[in-house]
C-alpha cells in the first residue's frame, strides 16, 4: 500500500475539476472552500439541481461533468429521520452513492465517498481498525453499510472514508461548538458518557478527502482524529475546558453524565463503541491527523474566533 507523497497530498500541484455532492453539510462546506482556495474548479450541484433520490439524474451529472475526482458528502445521517422513511435513507444513501461509482466507472474520475462508524457492530470496546466486523443496528447504519458495498462493487478503486462525530464548522455547529455555546449562556450542562467514539475535524476530513483522491489506494479507509475513544460527556468536558484556556470561560461549568438510554428524544439505537483505529490512514497512506484532544481545541478556538 503506497503512501501518499507530500505533492500529491497537499494537492496544490495541479487544478482540477471536482464535483461534490453534499456540498450544504458540515464538511461539505469546508471542502468546497478548501478546494477552490487550492484552485480547483468545484460544481456543487443543490438538491433541487440534482435529487440525490433520482439515481438516474445522478448518474447523468457524474458522465457529463468532467470531474476528475467525485466526492459524496451528501446522505440523510438523522437517525430518527432514516427509520421514519427507510426508503428515502436507501436511495440517499445507498443508491444514489452506487450511481456516483458506476458512472464515475465509465468516466474514469476517482471517486471518494464518505461513510460512517454507524456501520460498526459496537458492542464491544476498543478502536477497530478497517476488518472489523460491521452489524449496524439503525436503519442509518444499515442504509450506509450498503452504500459502502454497492460502491465497492460498482467501483473496486472506490475510496470509502468512514468518518466519526464530525464537528469544525462553525457555520453547522455540531455537539461540542453547542456545548460551547449554552455554557456561554449560563445554562445547565448534561452529555452521556456510556457512548465513545472520537470527534473528527471537518477540516481534517476535508484535507484528507482531497489527499485520497489524488491518491491510488482503493478500499475502506477510518478517517478520525488519533488517539483513544471519548465519550460525549468527556468531549464536552475537553470543550469546556477549551473554552476556558481561550478566556472565553471564567470557570469550567460541570456537565452532569448521562446514560444512553437516559435521552428521551433518542428513539433509534445507537452503538456505544465505535472509536476507529487510524494506522491505515496516517502510517500506510501518510496522511497526519491530530489526536481527539487536539481536534476539540482546535474546534473551540476556530468558534470562538468565529463568534466574535
Amino acid at each position: 500500500m503506497a503512501r501518499i507523497d507530500k505533492c500529491r497530498w497537499s494537492m496544490y500541484s495541479a487544478c482540477m475539476r471536482l464535483l461534490l455532492f453534499g456540498a450544504s453539510g458540515r464538511t461539505g462546506q469546508v471542502l468546497r472552500r478548501m478546494a477552490e482556495q487550492a484552485g480547483h474548479e468545484v460544481l456543487a450541484p443543490a438538491h433541487a439541481e440534482c435529487p440525490l433520490e433520482q439515481a438516474a439524474q445522478v448518474s447523468d451529472l457524474v458522465l457529463a461533468s468532467g470531474a476528475a475526482l467525485v466526492v459524496n458528502c451528501a446522505a440523510i445521517s438523522g437517525l430518527e429521520a432514516c427509520a421514519a422513511d427507510p426508503l428515502q435513507a436507501h436511495l440517499v444513501n445507498a443508491v444514489a452513492p452506487a450511481a456516483m461509482a458506476l458512472a464515475c466507472r465509465h468516466t474514469g474520475a476517482r471517486f471518494v465517498h464518505l461513510s460512517t462508524d454507524y456501520v460498526l457492530c459496537g458492542r464491544k470496546p476498543g478502536l477497530k481498525d478497517e476488518s472489523a466486523r460491521c452489524r449496524p443496528i439503525s436503519w442509518y447504519g444499515e442504509s450506509k453499510r450498503e452504500g459502502e458495498l454497492q460502491v465497492l462493487e460498482a467501483l473496486p478503486g472506490a475510496v470509502v472514508a468512514r468518518v466519526s462525530w464530525v464537528c469544525g464548522n462553525p457555520e453547522k455547529p455540531s455537539f461540542i461548538e453547542s456545548t460551547v455555546t449554552r455554557a456561554l449562556a449560563g445554562q445547565p450542562l448534561a452529555a452521556v458518557a456510556d457512548k465513545v467514539s472520537l470527534p473528527t475535524d471537518a477540516a481534517d476530513i476535508a484535507r484528507a478527502a482531497l489527499a485520497l483522491g489524488a491518491g491510488d489506494y482503493a478500499g475502506v479507509v477510518h478517517l478520525t482524529s488519533s488517539g483513544e475513544a471519548l465519550s460525549w460527556w468527556q468531549c464536552a468536558t475537553l470543550a469546556l475546558q477549551a473554552a476556558a484556556a481561550h478566556g472565553a470561560l471564567t470557570t469550567v461549568p460541570p456537565v452532569e453524565q448521562q446514560r444512553l438510554d437516559e435521552v428521551p428524544f433518542f428513539r433509534e439505537p445507537r452503538p456505544r463503541h465505535t472509536a476507529m483505529c487510524n494506522t491505515r490512514l496516517t502510517t500506510q497512506l501518510g496522511i497526519p491527523m491530530p489526536t481527539a484532544q487536539e481536534t476539540i481545541s482546535a474546534v473551540v478556538r476556530r468558534f470562538l474566533a468565529a463568534k466574535c
